[in-house]
């Protein structure tokens, strides 16, 4: 039992052990403190169910709403001399890198144009063939070409000939 009191938390003298077996089913309370776990019926499988007797309220701990909070101010986070973003600022990482920042939006910037060349490529109504890993080769034709507001980026819809994939094609 005391061993048990790390790991669920309930006080050893407050604990009723239960033994179960690989299908569920009971096979006797472990009662007797002196014996060990060996001295029970115990196989591959089974189970011990501990049940607090302490009179602790049931899931006093899992509503964190309860749990007051300790909240800085941003102001007096970023006065710290030793904290992470002290250091982050000092070696110039993450987002306060500034240069690499740059690039990256520069990136971002390239893909996207090169994404835009790229949808524009392609007309309403064009024939296409779809294919998927793992799945047959479709057929269609292009019915949307363009930014959405689900993801980033730019998409284009397909109309399969049969009713296949999601919303029937």
């Amino acid at each position: 039992q005391c061993k048990l009191e790390l790991v669920v938390g309930s006080p050893a003298s407050c604990m009723e052990l239960e033994l179960f077996g690989a299908e569920d089913e009971p096979l006797g309370t472990l009662d007797c403190d002196e014996a060990l776990l060996g001295s029970y019926p115990v196989t591959d499988g089974c189970r011990v169910h501990v049940t607090d007797r302490s009179g602790a309220r049931a899931g006093q701990f899992e509503d964190l709403s309860q749990v007051a909070k300790y909240e800085m101010a941003e102001s007096d986070y970023d006065k710290r001399t030793e904290s992470v973003r002290s250091f982050l600022r000092q070696r110039s990482w993450g987002r306060w890198d500034r240069q690499r920042e740059r690039e990256r939006e520069q990136e971002r910037e390239q893909r996207r144009a090169q994404e835009a060349a790229a949808a524009a490529a392609l007309p309403l109504g064009a024939r296409c063939e779809v294919r998927v890993p793992g799945q047959p080769c479709r057929r269609g034709s292009i019915a949307f070409v363009g930014e959405t507001d689900f993801k980033p980026g730019f998409w284009v819809g397909v109309r399969y000939d049969e009713p296949l994939g999601k919303h029937d094609g």
